[in-house]
């Protein structure tokens, strides 16, 4: 007879604390998408409390529509208590990105069939509003994958950074802002250059916040408030962008120019809305900027590559003022000075930031996640030193 472990459950005590049904906690495990933390010789399956936060989330994105496939990409593995609330956080932002959703869903029908009662025939631009709605289900899953690689990121800078000045404070400071002037922020994310200074702004400012996505926007929105009156939301790409010539007085992009395909037409873009003596404040990368975090991948296998395109290289602190140079005079760049120490026994968040990255990563670690756990808590077991080569370039207008 299999002796009780402490902090372990069978299959089928797990599946009664987690109120679902034991062929359910099978057919994860099957799938490799719930997999027990020890199995005995004799093949029994035992799981702890800590997978109950897995479970968690697999069955919150599936009550939320995500297929078995996409929620094996997307839910956490470790249970350090940082990263489970930064997706916990996540997943609030998910459920109330769906509540708006439907409730866009249900107007639409409500608008649709009022309008079939009053004039007996089907308004077909009111219909296909509605079919555009009820297909945002790709939208909202690439918007939380987003958001969940965003956090993992933030996590180990917020732990870790020894700048005891955040780096978006650092950048709010660069802009120098005053009473009076308009600003515009292209690429604003989640809206945290805001958040994180909003007491340190003038009152009589007035501040456009855009970004491509709109799911981003609305977590900037959300973040922000639409009760202050200084701010305004707009969704528009960087490389046209709607506003007439000569209209701000500073321009932020704060690493958003190495992800625009055209570069060039971007900055001809902001050119023109700044208004003479205006100043784009753009933030970059650098060569050195964490590579520790690829020689260690690379050492664990040679075949991880951590992003399919070096961001630095398409605009980079070596690169930026030759880019910008065309459009803006009196171009300097600020180096932000810090670097991330990692604590022996703390392998979690430096983990999280690698999954998190846009390369091929996944396909190497999932499957030997433990074995790359154990290299990754070896490799840092007397600390680990990232470097950090990040700043702005600060352009003026003529």
């Amino acid at each position: 007879m299999q002796k009780k472990m402490e902090g372990y459950y069978s299959s089928g005590e797990f599946a009664r604390m987690a109120q679902v049904t034991l062929r359910t906690i099978r057919y994860y495990d099957k799938q490799n998408i719930l997999k027990p933390s020890y199995v005995s010789p004799s093949g029994a399956r035992f799981y702890t409390e800590e997978d109950l936060a897995r479970l968690q989330q697999i069955l919150l994105l599936k009550y939320l529509g995500f297929s078995l496939d996409e929620i094996k990409e997307l839910t956490v593995t470790d249970a350090d208590y940082h990263f489970m609330l930064d997706s916990l956080q996540i997943q609030l932002k998910l459920v109330q990105e769906r509540i708006e959703q439907m409730q866009l869903v249900k107007d639409a029908i409500v608008d649709t069939a009022d309008a079939i009662r009053r004039e007996h025939t089907v308004d077909w631009k009111q219909m296909l509003n509605l079919i555009h709605l009820t297909g945002m289900e790709k939208s909202l899953k690439n918007q939380y994958q987003n958001a969940t690689n965003i956090a993992a990121r933030i996590h180990l800078h917020h732990l870790y950074s020894q700048n005891p000045k955040g780096w978006f404070s650092w950048i709010f400071e660069q802009c120098g802002i005053v009473s009076g002037m308009r600003i515009l922020e292209i690429g604003c994310g989640d809206g945290t250059l805001w958040t994180e200074n909003r007491d340190f702004l003038p009152d009589s400012v007035e501040i456009v916040v855009s970004d491509i996505s709109e799911g981003m926007l609305r977590d900037a929105r959300r973040g922000i408030g639409t009760e202050d009156g200084r701010f305004s939301f707009e969704v528009f790409d960087c490389q046209q962008i709607p506003y007439e010539a000569e209209r701000f007085d500073l321009v932020i992009a704060n690493h958003v120019l190495f992800y625009c395909g055209d570069i060039s037409r971007a900055c001809s873009e902001v050119r023109r809305v700044l208004k003479p003596g205006g100043r784009f404040v753009c933030s970059a990368y650098g060569n050195d900027h964490m590579q520790e975090i690829s020689g260690l991948v690379q050492e664990f296998d040679e075949h991880i590559v951590l992003s399919g395109e070096k961001l630095y290289e398409r605009f980079g602190r070596e690169n930026g003022k030759d880019l910008l140079s065309p459009y803006f005079e009196k171009i300097e760049w600020r180096q932000y000075e810090d670097l991330l120490q990692i604590p022996a026994g703390e392998p979690e968040g430096l983990i999280s930031y690698i999954l998190s990255c846009h390369g091929n990563q996944g396909q190497y670690i999932s499957k030997q996640y433990k074995e790359f756990n154990a290299f990754v808590r070896k490799k840092i077991r007397r600390g680990f030193t990232i470097t950090k080569d990040a700043g702005l370039f600060i352009s003026q207008k003529k």
